[in-house]
Formats: C-alpha cells, structure tokens, sequence
C-alpha cells in the first residue's frame, strides 16, 4: 500500500523478490509447515574456521573504533593483492572501496554515475536489485532479452541495438545470478569491440561469484586495456567464502569514480565493520584451495539438480557454469491448471509450489525474465531430491 507521506522514490520501488519469497518461507514455517527453501542465494556452509579465527582474534586485539570510509589500508592491500593474482589487474590503494556488501558497493556507483534520465543497459535476467537500485539513482533500465538458447547472454549485435545517446551504463554479472551463465574471455572482448564505439558508456563488471565456476578460467572486463579506465569491477566475500551476513564488498575503479563512491559513503554509513574487514584480510589472502571443497560440493549438487529437473515435465534447462543457480525455463506450463490453480506466468508457479509443494522458489519476472524461475541449488543433497520430488508431484 502507497502512502502519499512518503516520498515518490519509495512508493515507486518494489520489495526485493527475493527477500520477499524468504520472508513468505518463514511465515509458512512458523504455521507449522516444512518448508524447503531454494529461494535465497545464500550459501549453506558456515564461515571456514581460519577465518572465524581471524575475526575473533581482532576482538581480542580490541578492533573496535570507527574504520576508514573506503576500508582498512591493510584490506585495501589485501585486495589489491587478490585482483593481481586472480584477475590480472593492477589498482592503486586510491582505486579501491570497502563497502557493507557488495550491494552498497554497486548503490554507490549508481549514485555518483547517474543523472535523471541516464540509460543503464541490463542484459535479462539481471540480477533482482540493479533495476531498483537504478531507479533510486533516478537513471532508467533497459532490459535487453535473452534466451535460454544463448545461455542468457547477450550477443554483441543486442548490445549494439540498446545503446541510445543517453546510454551511461552497462551493468551485468558473471558468473550470472540468477542464471549462472559465465561470459568467456572472448564474448566479453565482443562486448568491448562495441562499446568502443561509445566511449562515454560505463560498464559495471558483478564479479561476486568469480570462484564458483565450473569452466575453468574467470574473465574480467576490466582486463582488456581498452575497457580498464571504464570499467568499476565489483566483487566481495559474500558467496565464495560462506560469508554472507558479514557485509563486506568492494570495487575496483578509475580513481574518479573510486573518490566520490568514497565520498557518497562518508555521508551514508562510513566504513564497513571493523571485524569484519579484519576477517576478510584474511580470507582474501587465503589461496584459493582453501574453499575449493565448497565448490566441488556445488558443482556436484549442479549435476544432482540438472538430472532430476530433466525428469520434470515443462521444466527447459540449460546447464550454468557458474555460481548456484539453475533458471529453467517454465513456459511449457502457462495456461495450464493443477488442482485448481491456473498458473498464468513464472509468479504464479512460484506461489503454486511454495503452498502445494512447499518448496521456495524466485519468479524469473523479479530478475526481468517471466518466463522462468529461479531454483538456488545451495543446500543439501537430501533437499535439493526432496523438493525436485515435491514440485514433480505437485506438478503431475
């Protein structure tokens, strides 16, 4: 419900689907209901020890004041360090900003990119905030389709179709929530070909499941050296390292853009947590074989989920190669009724399941694609075959 107090920003700003679909999860939950949910992008592991250590040593060594704005000097370091080695990509300690998630880090570049009418293109499915968060910095998405035959991503000539005089902006991530689709080193440098031609676009490279990837070999925009002093290049601790509820993200960006993110930041919430940003040295100074468990674990669950959601009538997959998400198509379903209920598009499939096979799931709608749902295959083996069997059942 709108209330006319509140300002135009936020009655026109929708509540995050996936946040949504969670808070909807536990209501059933506490009625009694066994609910399994495949709705969060949330890793199920807990925190590696050697970090939690970390943490609970510098409440020992009495971290407690207030940070820098833009993150420890010592985490700034440790980053620099790991873009290096991972990516190939050199930055100053000027160029780097520690944020309270990756989410605040991308908040801050739509706030001190956009102007009132900019165009920021979103190759869909995109993931479920960037849209609102270009909103709230007053710019306007635009959605470019994809298909599930291209494995959602967006061909060089689509691009090139999107972009107007007023484009500033291209977002997207990879490897993609929620499709898990993983932009190889030469489709990004197709990309880069045309946005050569439009030297004032942007792009904002998502890089927040780099590690969970089952190709082999994570690709940066930022690496071309055409595209280096155009591209901010997000990335944190939430997903690889099981760290999710910590809060710490950060970007690596020409300097210009790396200042005012630093500036916007001084006035909304200062620096990230102190334990935290303690924990993520760390982590980010950690090789990464030390959660490569993790990663087998989800690469084996892919296989898991894929097999069983073959057998699901109506259900079109594509196999991700990256992070923890399946996206089926579920279109073949429209227009047809189960006990009842006529499901009409992916919104209504999602609230079918959640109350007849109680398993959550997202709507491919929230994500700019209403043809498909969104199933997080983070979570057990023995959930992961529960809920596959429930939806099957309710679906047949």
């Amino acid at each position: 419900m709108q209330h006319q107090e509140l300002s135009e920003r936020i009655n026109k700003l929708e509540t995050s689907a996936t946040l949504a679909m969670a808070a909807k999860a536990r209501e059933l939950r506490a009625e009694g209901k066994k609910i399994i949910g495949l709705s969060l992008g949330e890793p199920d592991f807990n925190t590696p020890d050697f970090i939690k250590e970390a943490a609970i040593q510098a409440i020992n060594d009495n971290y407690n004041s207030y940070t820098p704005v833009d993150g420890y000097v010592e985490l700034k370091e440790a980053i620099i360090e790991k873009f290096e080695r991972d990516n190939k990509l050199t930055y100053k300690p000027s160029q780097i900003v520690v944020s309270t998630g990756a989410k605040q880090s991308l908040a801050n570049v739509a706030m001190v990119m956009l102007n009132p009418g900019d165009e920021v293109i979103l190759p869909c499915p995109y993931w479920v905030s960037y849209r609102d968060i270009v909103k709230i910095a007053e710019g306007t998405p635009v959605e470019v389709k994809t298909s599930i035959e291209n494995d959602f991503k967006m061909t060089p000539q689509q691009l090139e179709e999107a972009i107007t005089p007023q484009t500033k902006m291209l977002w997207f991530s990879s490897p993609c929530n929620p499709s898990g689709s993983l932009y190889s080193t030469e489709e990004l440098r197709a990309l880069a070909d045309v946005l050569q031609k439009h030297p004032q676009i942007i792009v904002v490279s998502d890089e927040i499941y780099e590690h969970i990837n089952f190709a082999g070999g994570h690709a940066s925009m930022a690496q071309f050296e055409d595209m280096y002093d155009r591209t901010v290049t997000v990335n944190g601790v939430s997903k690889a390292f099981a760290m999710t509820g910590w809060r710490i993200g950060y970007i690596g960006a020409p300097e210009y853009i790396a200042r005012a993110c630093n500036k916007i930041q001084g006035q909304i919430t200062s620096g990230a947590n102190c334990i935290a940003q303690r924990a993520t040295i760390t982590a980010l100074k950690a090789p990464v074989s030390k959660i490569q468990y993790m990663i087998d674990k989800f690469k084996e669950r892919r296989t898991l989920i894929l097999d069983l959601l073959n057998e699901v009538e109506g259900f079109k997959c594509n196999e991700p190669e990256g992070a923890f998400y399946v996206f089926p198509n579920v279109s073949a379903l429209f227009g047809k009724t189960f006990k009842g209920n006529k499901i009409e598009n992916a919104t209504d499939l999602s609230m079918y399941l959640l109350e007849e096979a109680q398993v959550a799931t997202v709507t491919g709608e929230a994500f700019g694609n209403p043809d498909c749902i969104r199933i997080s295959y983070a979570a057990s083996e023995d959930d992961i075959k529960n809920a596959i069997a429930q939806i099957k059942e309710a679906l047949a």
